[in-house]
């Protein structure tokens, strides 16, 4: 997917975002985030903005509007939107300008001072109403992944029981079921605490579904396993979020199956940055839920 920088976009797109910005403004390209086809930050003296933009209608153009929308369901934790517009430039474009927000990523090692800081932001998110956003149940109907995932892989110490993680695998739409907002893809980069370490907010809501309030804290003990946690501490540090108190132990088992799986096939097809990692953290977590 080619990158668009400011000279580079079509004169229709600049026409958008310049009423927000003024004339004159220093541009600096951000080269996190896979799925939009620009992402800039125009300091102003007016306003500084985070600009992001997808080219085409496709699923990213999708995820792109939910973010656009992510401030009606998160407030105070999703950043404002400043304005959004459909352009018109021979191919349809999204434009979203945000407000600007400073700071750096959390800190997911052992023994950081961030863990209070992310639990605690956690437990903000999982108190929200899902509203009508889609239900994760309905999103995560599929049950093959470890069956796909076999298909692809030419290990022969390959040794997982397909059957019993296929079966754990289809319990998930009913045991995910809940009226709780979720992210769905929380990693350091997604919190963005100030110098102070007193505030935090929660960016890139392009996938956020409606489920079960623990499910969220769920994705973080994955992604402690990939920072270094050993799967009882990062447990350990869950049981600090209150809705970690909602789980059944099953959901949790089932959920680790199914992410590994999903995250497995992921990285063997359509390998994406971090994807090795994830998968093995994944993998780690769902062989300590089964006691293997």
């Amino acid at each position: 997917m080619r990158r668009y920088g400011w000279d580079d976009l079509p004169g229709a797109v600049k026409a958008a975002v310049h009423p927000h910005v003024g004339a004159t403004f220093d541009v600096r390209e951000v080269e996190q985030g896979q799925n939009n086809d620009f992402a800039l930050v125009l300091r102003s003296g007016e306003s500084d903005l985070f600009l992001k933009g997808v080219k085409g209608i496709s699923p990213r153009m999708r995820w792109l509007r939910n973010e656009s929308e992510a401030g009606a369901l998160a407030p105070g934790l999703a950043p404002d939107v400043r304005f959004s517009e459909d352009v018109d430039a021979e191919t349809p474009w999204l434009v979203v300008g945000f407000e600007y927000v400073d700071g750096r990523p959390a800190d997911l090692s052992p023994s950081s001072d961030d863990l209070a800081i992310v639990a605690a932001t956690l437990e903000r998110i999982s108190t929200l109403p899902g509203g009508s956003v889609q239900p994760l149940s309905k999103r995560w109907g599929t049950a093959d992944w470890w069956q796909k995932l076999a298909a692809e892989t030419e290990d022969e110490d390959f040794d997982w029981d397909i059957v019993e993680l296929t079966d754990r695998c289809r319990s998930i739409p009913e045991m995910v079921k809940g009226d709780a907002l979720v992210h769905t893809d929380l990693h350091e980069h997604q919190f963005v605490i100030d110098d102070d370490g007193e505030t935090t907010r929660v960016i890139d809501w392009g996938r956020p579904a409606s489920g079960a309030a623990w499910i969220d804290t769920a994705f973080l003990v994955v992604r402690l396993i990939a920072a270094g946690h050993d799967p009882r501490d990062a447990e350990e540090w869950a049981a600090t979020v209150p809705a970690w108190e909602t789980r059944s132990e099953d959901a949790v088992t089932a959920f680790a199956c199914y992410v590994a799986g999903l995250w497995g096939y992921r990285a063997a097809t359509s390998p994406f940055p971090g994807a090795t990692r994830l998968r093995l953290a994944a993998a780690d977590y769902t062989r300590y839920r089964l006691r293997l």
